[in-house]
């Protein structure tokens, strides 16, 4: 349930009083717990304004003032943190991995309840894969959840989506996940993946790509948490990442953004499953590194290698390389300030982590040199259902019953 309101009469200063508690409850949707000091920053209301505002909003329960812990607090007043009430509902977030299922659970809080992953079959029916990712929420904080005022699932799927779709659970379905090598049945994946959704949980869904969700996630979450401009890379058996600008994941025109894998390295290479020649992924994703080195069968192989064979240090350092050739390209056109390098190949640590940093160097503008800093994602698999999660705090109309902020031009 969501905390009932303050009534106000429906004049022009009635609705704009609406407008700034419906200005801060959105902002606590989305970045989580903030101080007074963050959130004036972030609105722009006066301090006068502000501290009415969150007074009312305190008062009748829609938001709870929390000081840090003790091991938080430095010297000086404790800085209360203000966030939405935990208790008014959870967001499910869902990745549908090639061969894995992921969930995880947030309250409204931010406060992630739990995560839950299971491996499964290539090719499993999407009917099976719902009914796994029904019992894995179902395991999450004790079959307790409640999904309250968010009213929503955030799905992550593997392959190019054009639209990310939110609507009541009868509403056409615009999101299309492109997995063909595992889409059963005479329905579109996308018909069937939204529609058994919507029918087990009752709530809309809101769907985009898995790899784009973690670098949302790592943006929330993770290694990059309260940064605004985020390039997240995953190298894995595919190749793939996804932008974060301004504090928003950035879909592009027709949401197919974040292909990363697909930019050429290589213009007489390999022939990559894209249609394309030399891509990223044909050097840089895990079977492109296994081929490399071409004495290991699998990827805990190589990574065993790596301390007494110069020969693997050699396949994980050309590619890192080539990595940071393009990651550096990137940056120059879009200026991120922070680089997260997740995925199965990031296991390998400093030894692709330091090529990849010596070709970024290289090739980033001087001026932007000290200015990118590369870390390691800290999500891991939980990255895909995490940032579908935040897909929902982004996106979800979470407080959808309040009247919407007063438009500037009614009263001109």
């Amino acid at each position: 349930m969501l905390w009932s309101m303050p009534q106000h009469h429906d004049g022009p200063l009635a609705r704009l009083r609406r407008g700034h508690e419906e200005l801060v409850l959105d902002l606590l949707r989305r970045h989580g717990p903030l101080s007074r000091a963050e959130l004036g920053g972030h609105s722009g209301l006066s301090r006068t304004t502000l501290y009415d505002i969150i007074a009312a909003l305190v008062d009748s329960g829609a938001v709870v003032a929390s000081a840090p812990a003790p091991a938080e607090r430095r010297r000086g007043r404790p800085v209360e943190k203000l966030t939405l009430r935990p208790e008014a509902g959870q967001a499910i977030g869902i990745d549908f991995a090639r061969r894995a299922v992921h969930v995880a659970a947030v309250n409204v809080a931010h406060e992630v309840i739990g995560s839950a992953s299971e491996p499964h079959a290539p090719g499993l029916p999407w009917e099976e894969r719902v009914d796994l990712a029904e019992r894995l929420v179902g395991s999450l904080a004790g079959g307790s959840l409640r999904l309250g005022a968010l009213s929503a699932i955030g799905v992550g799927v593997v392959g190019p989506v054009e639209d990310v779709a939110a609507g009541p659970p009868d509403a056409p379905v615009e999101a299309h996940p492109e997995q063909p090598d595992t889409a059963p049945g005479p329905q579109s994946p996308r018909t069937d993946l939204a529609l058994l959704l919507r029918k087990r949980f009752g709530v809309p869904v809101l769907v985009d790509n898995n790899t784009r969700l973690a670098a949302l996630a790592e943006a929330t979450w993770g290694a990059a948490a309260g940064d605004q401009d985020v390039l997240y890379l995953r190298l894995s058996h595919g190749v793939g990442g996804g932008l974060v600008v301004g504090g928003s994941l950035h879909r592009g025109a027709h949401g197919l953004s974040g292909e990363f894998g697909h930019i050429t390295v290589e213009p007489d290479g390999r022939r990559c499953s894209c249609g394309g020649r030399g891509c990223l992924e044909t050097v840089a994703s895990v079977g492109a590194v296994l081929d490399a080195y071409g004495r290991a069968d699998d990827l805990p192989a190589l990574l065993a290698a790596l301390p007494a064979d110069p020969a693997a240090r050699r396949a994980l350092d050309a590619a890192g390389s080539r990595v940071g050739t393009v990651l550096a390209a990137v940056c120059n056109a879009i200026g991120p300030g922070v680089i997260v390098l997740g995925g199965a190949l990031a296991a390998a640590g400093d030894v692709l982590f330091e090529s990849v940093e010596r070709a970024l160097t290289a090739d980033l503008m001087p001026i932007s040199r000290h200015r990118v800093d590369l870390r390691p994602a800290t999500l891991g698999e939980s990255g895909g259902a995490l940032g579908a999660i935040a897909l929902v705090l982004h996106e979800s109309p979470l407080l959808a019953r309040y009247p919407a902020p007063p438009d500037p031009l009614e009263d001109t």
